[in-house]
């Protein structure tokens, strides 16, 4: 695709139609061009913007330019992981708002009922995965020993191959050493990070935009639930959790097909 791994940036004309809450201007516009407040790299946006098919997302893009709302250059994005700080939510259009409200009141639901949650309209579009349970690779992020030994048993149990780590310099050293997982499984409550604040940082790397992220919670706080799924969350699940929740949770987030028998 042609405006694949480019950097976007508002204009002042975008600008001026983000803060005015022009009407006129399309909410797919408007749902951009807040990714785009800063300067952010395509697969960033499109990492925000998972409910939508690639080939819209570049579509708008293209037209956004077109109208001079947005600017775009070739280029990768400098973006250090950094785990030690807070970063801001993403800029939602009141749509989106209100559909991120729906969203947590129905994660909370399921929660309680069930002990897990799917992002349904993130996951729709994610390509599924090509790879056996063997080739692929969960990182586990968990600082309890015995959460992380369970958790590391069950998913081994389940055909996967496991990488663990136990803080956010853990994670960070996991990533720079060996790259992106197949999909992570992040713990919300660190020694030396915030599950959110880490959810954040990689959400706005090139690198880690598109990672299949679950997080593992002891509790369900709407303000968490709200938090991570305006961050990017791909699911959650809450501990303690058995073996098949997790292992079908794995398989439904990569979407591959069920176990034989």
């Amino acid at each position: 695709m042609a405006n694949t791994g480019r950097i976007y940036r508002m204009t002042a004309a975008g600008r001026q139609a983000w803060e005015s809450g022009d009407a006129s201007v399309p909410a797919a516009y408007r749902r951009i061009l807040g990714m785009a407040d800063t300067a952010n790299h395509s697969d960033v946006i499109r990492g925000y913007l998972r409910q939508y098919p690639d080939a819209l997302i570049f579509e708008w893009l293209a037209e956004l330019e077109e109208l001079g709302l947005l600017e775009s250059h070739p280029g990768e994005q400098a973006h250090d992981l950094d785990f030690t700080g807070s970063f801001p939510l993403p800029r939602l259009i009141a749509e989106d708002q209100a559909r991120v409200a729906r969203d947590t009141v129905a994660a909370g639901g399921a929660l309680q009922r069930k002990g897990v949650y799917l992002a349904a309209d993130r996951l729709k579009h994610r390509p599924a995965s090509q790879k056996t349970p063997a080739d692929t690779t969960v990182l586990i992020v968990e600082d309890d020993p015995d959460q992380l030994m369970l958790a590391d048993l069950r998913v081994k149990m389940a055909g996967f191959v496991v990488r663990t780590a136990d803080s956010a310099k853990a994670l960070r050293d996991a990533l720079e050493e060996h790259g992106a997982p197949d999909v992570l499984l992040l713990d919300v409550m660190l020694p030396d990070g915030d599950g959110f604040d880490i959810l954040a940082s990689l959400r706005q790397h090139r690198a880690y935009a598109l990672l299949p992220i679950v997080m593992l919670t002891v509790k369900d706080d709407p303000n968490d639930i709200r938090r991570g799924l305006t961050t990017g969350a791909d699911g959650y699940i809450t501990k303690p959790y058995s073996k098949k929740l997790l292992a079908d949770t794995l398989r439904q987030v990569l979407k591959l097909a069920p176990p034989a028998g």
